[in-house]
This record gives C-alpha cells, structure tokens and sequence, in this order.
C-alpha cells in the first residue's frame, strides 16, 4: 500500500518477468554444459546465498531496501560468475551473465529511484 503503490507493482512484475528469464537462460546453459539445473523451490532455497526475504515487511520503503539489499548481492554474484567464465574460457557464459548482470543493475537503479 501507499502512493506509489500501482507504479512499483507494475515494476515488481517487470523485475520478476526478466528474473524468470534469466533463471530459465541460466538453467539452459547449465544443461548444454552438461549440469543439472536444480530449480526446485526447495532446492534453490538450500542452495541460496541471499538473505531470506524478512517476512514481517509491510511498508513499501522497507520492501524497496529489502529488494534492493538482495538486487545488490545478486549483482555481486554475477560479477563474480562473470570473472569466473571468463578464467575457464568460457566466453558464452560469461556474455549470458553479462546481460544478466546489466539488467539487474538496471533494476536496481529502478529501486534505488523509488527509495530517493
């Protein structure tokens, strides 16, 4: 609830469309290398190095902080997978999370634009 209630509900949705794509692009590249792409909730809950979402969050202001707190550590992760692809030769993987890390990097500017 609040002022900006329906422009941050639509954005959330923008945000967590393109996360299903990256998720779904991620699992593929996984399995062409020969992985298994564990999608699982209970799995991706296991194997997470987020935070858990703090579930007694109700005003839209500390949603943003939350969301932007994980955005950030997500865009860490990329940069690292990023590094990581590029020292294997990996060069595929290392452009897919490089669009990856740009859209969330985009997003995060999105949040932060809300929380000024």
């Amino acid at each position: 609830r609040g002022p900006s209630f329906m422009a941050l509900h639509e954005l959330l949705d923008q945000i967590a469309a393109r996360f299903d794509e990256h998720a779904d692009t991620m699992a593929e590249r996984v399995v062409q290398l020969g992985g298994l792409a564990a999608g699982t909730t209970q799995q991706v809950a296991k194997g997470t190095s987020l935070d858990a979402y703090p579930a007694e969050v109700t005003a839209q202001g500390d949603h943003l902080k939350a969301l932007r707190e994980r955005l950030q550590a997500f865009a860490k992760s990329c940069r690292s997978a990023i590094d990581t692809a590029d020292e294997a030769g990996d060069a595929d993987t290392a452009d897919i999370m490089t669009g990856v890390s740009r859209a969330v990097d985009k997003d995060l500017w999105f949040i932060a634009a809300h929380l000024e």
